[in-house]
């Protein structure tokens, strides 16, 4: 009852907070079984391997790249209208993978489109709830909606750990396709209920390059390109290397939602502590270890010890990754406004994609050519790279007490 109350606090009495929240909740909800399912799917059923994968990948970040393009031809439109149609084309995506032959065309098109719906969407959430929070309650509204985000989610990866578990086949993958494309099709109805004329952030919107962020934005290519390597191939190592099923890659889903729901606030504090800078330059000495095992634990163990070092490897990814916000603060030392970060962060973002796209194609190919050894062997180097880059760095004097 607590968190309802705090709920009401946040938002406006007269806002369509409710219709929102409820649209968000059966969105992650949906995501968290397609989420949970889908690489497993893709090895199992589609019959991807690791060159597939990559293929794969890069068409699902296409539509990253284009959100800029996208949301700039639709400026007239209100959030709640692109939040409709990013509805639309996600439960579109979603019965594409319900319906559709399981071939490797028309499931690369059919996670595109729906990456596409999930991008639109993306945004959109953030201006709806700071449009709906009450005066000085923008934050707790956030919180509110990421909430709603996270508890669908780790519900959905709870159902696959559950399900898979007790049953396998083809036949499951279908039926939870099925049970996920019901829920988008709940999801649209609750998000047609929205009624309202928020207008999207114009930042969402344009690029803002400035050679004063040069070094952030070549902080955020180095980060796209090591990020992408776990999250495309480390659970699929996983899956084809060591064999594991749907029911135990949603369960490392779901204990790394959890613990970095927990670490996130620790990474903040540390952050705060001893600055942004030797964050950015120390994480690379975790980032290591985790590559170094991840490529080399079947070398070093048996194969379930080396299985499980893996497992373990991938969640301390999952909270180096939260590393990640400092850089969001360097943007802010060197910014004069607020708008000037949120449009300078939003370019970095888009650049991130960018890098992205390519690491999945060239790693697919690492992986298959030359083995997973070096293909966790260039997520380190790249990941030291960027603390050499990052340790180049000259902080404003207005930080330095951090530092």
């Amino acid at each position: 009852m607590k968190i309802i109350e705090r709920v009401k606090e946040a938002f406006r009495e007269d806002s369509p907070y409710r219709q929102m929240l409820l649209a968000i909740l059966i969105t992650a909800l949906s995501y968290g079984l397609y989420k949970g399912m889908i690489d497993n799917y893709l090895a199992e059923v589609v019959g991807m391997g690791e060159m597939g994968k990559g293929v794969t990948e890069f068409f699902r970040e296409l539509p990253g790249i284009l959100l800029v393009f996208i949301l700039a031809a639709f400026y007239m439109l209100s959030a709640e209208s692109l939040y409709k149609i990013g509805a639309v084309i996600l439960l579109i995506g979603m019965g594409m993978h319900a319906f559709l032959p399981p071939t490797k065309v028309l499931i690369t098109l059919a996670i595109c489109v729906y990456s596409l719906g999930d991008h639109i969407q993306l945004g959109m959430k953030n201006t709806m709830a700071l449009e709906y929070a009450k005066p000085e309650h923008g934050g707790a509204a956030l919180g509110a909606h990421n909430a709603m985000n996270q508890i669908g989610t780790l519900v959905g990866y709870g159902v696959i750990v559950v399900a898979f578990t007790l049953f396998r086949g083809q036949g499951v993958y279908n039926a939870f396709f099925y049970v996920a494309t019901i829920l988008a099709a709940v999801s649209v109805f609750f998000a047609f209920r929205i009624h309202g004329t928020s207008q999207t952030d114009e930042t969402k919107r344009r690029f803002y390059f400035h050679k004063k962020y040069h070094k952030y934005y070549m902080l955020e290519m180095f980060y796209g390109a090591r990020k992408q390597v776990f999250f495309t191939f480390g659970p699929y190592v996983l899956i084809l290397f060591y064999g594991a099923s749907a029911a135990t890659i949603s369960f490392l889903f779901a204990v790394s939602a959890i613990v970095g729901f927990f670490a996130s606030p620790v990474v903040g504090r540390i952050i705060d502590k001893v600055g942004y800078k030797i964050v950015m330059v120390m994480d690379t000495i975790i980032l290591v270890a985790v590559c170094f095992f991840y490529g080399f634990a079947h070398h070093l163990f048996p194969r379930d010890l080396a299985f499980l070092v893996c497992c373990i490897n991938y969640i301390l990814d999952s909270v180096i990754s939260l590393a990640s916000m400092a850089s969001n603060l360097y943007v802010q030392d060197l910014s004069d406004n607020q708008e000037e970060v949120k449009a300078t962060i939003s370019t970095g973002v888009s650049i991130n994609h960018v890098i992205t796209i390519f690491i999945a194609l060239f790693g697919g190919w690492i992986w298959k050519s030359l083995g997973i050894e070096l293909l966790f062997v260039c997520s380190a180097v790249l990941g030291l790279f960027n603390s050499a880059y990052a340790a180049t760095i000259q902080v404003p004097k207005k930080s330095s007490v951090s530092e």
